[in-house]
């Protein structure tokens, strides 16, 4: 069984002023998520400011956003690391917290060969009981994991059950559902190729839109597996242009901002990320008011 089917928002980390976590916030956008159908909650990613995060922040926000949720939906931590040793650790302390699974992005800046790779998520997944989904993002880590080691992993590590594919290469990633069979749990790991990854056999998508729409990016997903492909795919286009606008600079900056234009309180950037440039963030104000978000 998927560990969710459906939207998985990739959930910002909200900061005080001075740079700490801020809990009260984080805690307000987690309800949030859950009142608006967010179907999973990942925590501690790429968009969570992860690695800018000290260990023991990493898993401190990990137990609280477990805590939080308390079950309603399903929490998966990511705890991956460019050194295995390191995401071990991580993964350990996250399933001791209760997380109900892993998210584990592929080894950034070493760029391991594909058997690399395989003995690096094996021996994370053999250190834990919980499922786990890889994340292959080639644009942020400098490594592609192939769809030939994505199914391999999938079919003989019993607890590696997923991928999250943000690659953007469609044609990757038909690959990649042609040799599963059914055997890989696939999500979107990009928010304007969810229809398309859905009409390919995917689950899901684990989403940066969904930090400022939930709903609406949850409601792509369930047209879509309810048969209302055409509702679905709308519902998709019309998100176009403010996916362009929280994109015209690397994420996490424009979605933190847009809930602070939203009133959320996702507080300051962590360096080396800064503030949205002026006419960047006039776009995605336009974009947010065009969607009916302000």
């Amino acid at each position: 069984m998927s560990i969710f089917t459906g939207s998985g928002v990739a959930v910002v980390t909200p900061f005080h002023e001075n740079g700490e976590v801020n809990y009260e916030k984080f805690g307000e956008l987690l309800e949030f998520q859950i009142q608006n159908g967010t179907d999973a909650i990942i925590v501690c990613g790429t968009t969570g400011e992860a690695s800018t995060l000290t260990h023991e922040e990493h898993l401190d926000v990990i137990k609280y956003c477990v805590e939080k949720v308390a079950g309603r939906i399903p929490v998966i931590a990511g705890t991956g690391s460019n050194c295995t040793n390191t995401a071990v650790y991580l993964s350990q302390e996250a399933e001791k917290y209760g997380a109900d699974g892993l998210l584990l992005v592929t080894p950034y800046y070493n760029k391991a060969t594909q058997g690399g790779l395989y003995e690096h998520f094996k021996m994370i997944a053999d250190s834990v009981k919980i499922p786990i989904i890889l994340y292959n993002v080639p644009g942020r880590t400098g490594c592609n994991i192939m769809p030939e080691t994505v199914v391999r992993l999938c079919k003989e590590v019993e607890n590696i059950v997923g991928v999250k594919e943000a690659s953007g290469n469609i044609s990757q990633i038909a690959k990649l559902q042609a040799l599963a069979g059914g055997s890989v749990d696939l999500y979107s790991g990009n928010d304007d190729q969810i229809v398309p990854i859905l009409s390919l056999g995917g689950k899901g998508v684990i989403s940066v839109l969904a930090n400022i729409a939930p709903k609406q990016t949850h409601d792509i997903c369930a047209k879509y597996f309810e048969g209302d492909t055409e509702g679905s795919r709308e519902e998709q286009l019309k998100t176009l242009e403010l996916y362009g606008a929280l994109f015209c600079e690397v994420n996490p900056i424009p979605v933190k901002k847009a809930l602070n234009l939203m009133g959320m309180g996702a507080g300051v950037l962590r360096r080396p990320l800064s503030e949205m440039e002026p006419e960047n963030a006039a776009r995605l104000e336009k974009a947010m008011k065009n969607y009916g978000l302000l």
